[in-house]
């Protein structure tokens, strides 16, 4: 993402940042010293190593002074990134966005998949219970989106706990339709290309008539044309999604 993109984020984002003040602990996970993007150690044997980015514009040393609390966005890569190596969940979207600009405006985990695993959510869920217990996260704003396999676990970690996330955006991924009446009152946009032949467009599809079907009234869909797998790069680069992201508060009516 270019500068100009985070810059157009800016004037509504340093307003729905600072909104829903409460009192926090101190901050464990990233220290004043420690804002911008970290790469942090799994919390428990076998589960996932994962970056931390803290935006800059969020000063830390203030932060539980004035009792801020910032969105929180988590984000699943796709098998390409798979390994060993945390640093290559950098290698697309927002982590890759944050890396470049320090003013991203959320408080950004991007956890590593090991080589030839699929997504765990309980490893997930891990990972965020410790970020809520130890960051300055604001309950009612925390946001998940992944893509392709990634995306395929945004779809499931969703419906599996629906009332965990304020908007989900899975991109090129390929959800459940038997699980969608889960996601009936959760704001979704999924995002895909119509030419896409390593996860069919008709996954998001089939997500999105089901979940209407269910009475659900909240998703949308894109369908980027003459677009294969790589549906993440307009996805991510498009400041209309973040601001999606952060229009949506967990437990208040759209």
């Amino acid at each position: 993402m270019s500068f100009a993109v985070t810059r157009s984020l800016r004037p509504l984002a340093a307003l729905l940042l600072l909104s829903g003040c409460a009192s926090m602990g101190p901050l464990e996970a990233a220290p004043p010293s420690q804002a911008g993007q970290h790469a942090q150690p799994a919390l428990m044997a076998g589960g996932y190593e994962y970056q931390l980015f803290v935006p800059q514009g969020a000063p830390i040393a203030s932060l539980e002074k004035d009792g801020a609390k910032f969105p929180l966005l988590l984000f699943l890569h796709g098998s390409g990134e798979r390994g060993s190596d945390v640093a290559r969940v950098k290698a697309h979207g927002p982590p890759k966005i944050a890396d470049r600009d320090p003013d991203f405006p959320f408080i950004l985990i991007s956890p590593l998949l090991p080589e030839e695993e699929d997504w765990d959510i309980d490893k997930l869920d891990a990972i965020l219970d410790h970020a809520m217990a130890t960051l300055p996260v604001d309950p009612a704003r925390v946001y998940l989106t992944g893509l392709s396999r990634g995306g395929h676990a945004a779809w499931r970690w969703a419906a599996q706990e629906p009332t965990r996330f304020a908007a989900v955006a899975p991109v090129a991924g390929r959800g459940d339709p038997a699980t969608a009446c889960a996601l009936k009152d959760l704001p979704v946009w999924a995002l895909h290309g119509d030419r896409d032949d390593v996860v069919v467009p008709e996954g998001s599809f089939a997500m999105a008539r089901a979940i209407r079907a269910c009475g659900g009234r909240k998703s949308r869909l894109t369908i980027y044309p003459d677009l294969g797998h790589n549906a993440w790069d307009p996805a991510y680069a498009d400041p209309a999604l973040y601001l999606w992201l952060l229009s949506h508060r967990r437990g208040i009516e759209d």
